[in-house]
């Protein structure tokens, strides 16, 4: 698979299946699509908020979601373009040495990037529940939605310094499966596509939560997006 078509099976968003088709954030996803990673020129782009800095109130307040948007994983859109600039030179000139330092860091630049992509449309301001084809399998991979909120919860929390808690589809099982990823790139799975991911840096709830990390989940977990996460799960079947 060429870098064109990967980040085009990544690109798993309907606005059409998140939202009413008049609504302004429908709009903006039709148009700009959150999970377009690249520009025109396939340059690493840090697309706009699908929503106002505001839209998240009182669970996550403006300031953060400015913050983090713009600087955080507005960085790591800066740091992977750089890297594939390095990666490139090095390779132009025939400089090997350096090849191996900048791929590494281009896995932790390109990872954040993709998570927080994916982490923005997970979200919304309203409480709901899965339901249809994603709450069978729910029910099938963890025995009932409470119980899978109990390990996301749990695996999220516990995440040893920085990084992630995701609820994924494996396709080479055909399973829903949860990953504890430090970082942004450690611990994951091969082929897992991340359905639903809980951003637990500290960069994501220290301004509100300041250092209860417990609390900021449990909050995430009641805000979650998952008419987002259930049409993320019907194109990932069909990559597979």
């Amino acid at each position: 698979m060429d870098r064109k078509s990967f980040l085009s099976a990544s690109a798993i968003l309907s606005a059409s299946a998140i939202l009413p088709t008049n609504s302004v954030q429908a709009q903006h996803y039709a148009g700009n699509g959150m999970d377009n990673l690249t520009d025109k020129d396939g340059n690493f782009t840090l697309l706009s908020l699908p929503y106002n800095r505001n839209f998240l109130e009182p669970y996550m307040d403006e300031e953060t979601v400015y913050l983090h948007h713009t600087f955080h994983h507005g960085g790591a859109v800066k740091g992977a373009n750089k890297d594939l600039q390095m990666i490139r030179k090095a390779m132009d000139d025939n400089n090997l040495e350096t090849v191996d330092y900048w791929t590494r860091k281009l896995s932790y630049h390109f990872s954040s990037h993709v998570l927080h992509t994916i982490f923005w449309t997970n979200l919304t301001n309203t409480k709901n529940d899965p339901s249809g084809e994603l709450l069978k399998r729910i029910e099938k991979d963890f025995g009932s939605y409470e119980r899978l909120k109990l390990y996301l919860s749990k695996t999220s929390k516990d995440v040893d310094g920085n990084g992630w808690g995701i609820l994924g589809y494996q396709p080479f099982a055909d399973k829903l499966t949860i990953l504890q990823c430090e970082n942004h790139e450690k611990l994951t799975q091969w082929g897992v596509i991340p359905l639903l991911v809980l951003d637990v840096w500290e960069h994501a709830y220290y301004l509100k939560y300041k250092n209860k990390r417990n609390d900021f989940v449990d909050t995430m977990l009641n805000i979650v997006n998952w008419d987002n996460v259930a049409e993320r799960l019907q194109i990932a079947m069909k990559i597979r």
